[in-house]
């Protein structure tokens, strides 16, 4: 327990401190997950590169690219010992410290949504890569326009384009079926891209890290707040419940629910089936409230003022800011509408 706890006091300290700098946290083997780029983002950093899920707001893109270079030279930590975590009593909870030759270029970008905190830095960051190719077209590619490769669902392309996003932001590569598996290994494991339909949007990504066991969902799940649906972008309070649904199918605990695969959110703190287990439960529970006062024929407003989140709000509720507990009922209520 006292393992978390240090977790929890580390994220209360950035909370504090919005956007002043990406925080390190190492999860598992190659995989780190940084904290305070706008949405969390994933990276795998290992001697085939790096690999990327997402790239956080544009204006953190310097800050990421430096917390990068830090955990490559080995001075992410600037020597303080680095825990690993897992079920209390099971896992080998050992300190290390990590060292690392200077690193090789990012390789791979993936975009889990078309939301600005996820893809913002793309551009800046793609270029500062670099694509490996072979066959018919030899060598690398590393002109203004082809740094790393950058991909995501054909969704998220296509909303990009209508939106006249920059050339150079847009990914180089996409898919349209349920999964998609990067073509080789990177940094000696598996990575597949999986479809989440109807969920956060309709061309949600998450990313499963094979060998190292852990699963990146972008705002399919974020534990800090209610689930944010986008109705206007194809988003539905079913679609989440079953996009939660396979999460946890996905994961195998260490002991108890708690520990095995890790989960790194779209935002939030990293977590386990546990965590996944307990959020889809209150979305489960809020959806049938909302749905029994959609029966009878209740409206928008006296939802709201039936206060069906009422014994959640402490946790995921909120007043102000992008995301309020109101658009949450609002956009539950209108998706159960549709139907």
């Amino acid at each position: 327990m006292r393992v978390f706890a240090l977790m929890v006091l580390a994220f209360v300290e950035i909370a504090a401190q919005p956007n002043s700098q990406v925080h390190i946290f190492p999860v598992r083997g190659d995989i780190y997950m940084l904290v305070g780029a706008g949405a969390n983002v994933t990276i795998s950093v290992g001697q085939d590169g790096v690999l990327m899920v997402d790239t956080g707001a544009a204006d953190m893109a310097d800050q990421v690219l430096d917390a990068i270079r830090r955990i490559q030279t080995g001075t992410a930590i600037n020597g303080v010992e680095v825990l690993r975590y897992g079920a209390e009593g099971h896992s080998a909870m050992r300190a290390i410290v990590d060292t690392r030759e200077p690193g090789k270029p990012i390789r791979y970008i993936i975009n889990t949504d078309v939301d600005l905190d996820h893809r913002g830095g793309n551009e800046k960051i793609a270029r500062t890569g670099k694509t490996f190719t072979g066959g018919n077209v030899a060598g690398n590619l590393t002109d203004a326009t082809q740094g790393a490769a950058v991909f995501a669902h054909e969704m998220v392309l296509n909303r990009m384009t209508e939106a006249k996003v920059p050339f150079g932001a847009l990914p180089t590569d996409t898919y349209h079926v349920d999964f998609m598996n990067l073509s080789h290994y990177m940094n000696g494991e598996g990575v597949q891209m999986i479809h989440i339909p109807a969920a956060h949007s309709d061309g949600d990504t998450i990313v499963w890290f094979r060998g190292s066991d852990v699963i990146s969902t972008g705002d399919v799940f974020s534990p800090d707040r209610y689930p944010m649906i986008d109705l206007s972008k194809g988003g539905s309070i079913q679609g989440t419940i079953d996009a939660l649904n396979r999460i946890l199918d996905m994961t195998i605990p260490e002991f108890r629910l708690e520990g095995g695969t890790m989960v790194i959110p779209g935002h939030g703190h990293l977590c386990d089936a546990a965590d996944v287990a307990y959020y889809r439960d209150m979305t489960t529970i809020i959806r049938d409230r909302i749905l029994a006062m959609t029966k009878k024929d209740m409206t928008l407003e006296q939802v709201k003022a039936a206060k069906p989140t009422f014994d959640y709000d402490g946790i995921y509720g909120a007043t102000r800011g992008p995301w309020t507990t109101d658009l949450f009922i609002e956009a539950v209520y209108r998706s159960l509408r549709k139907k």
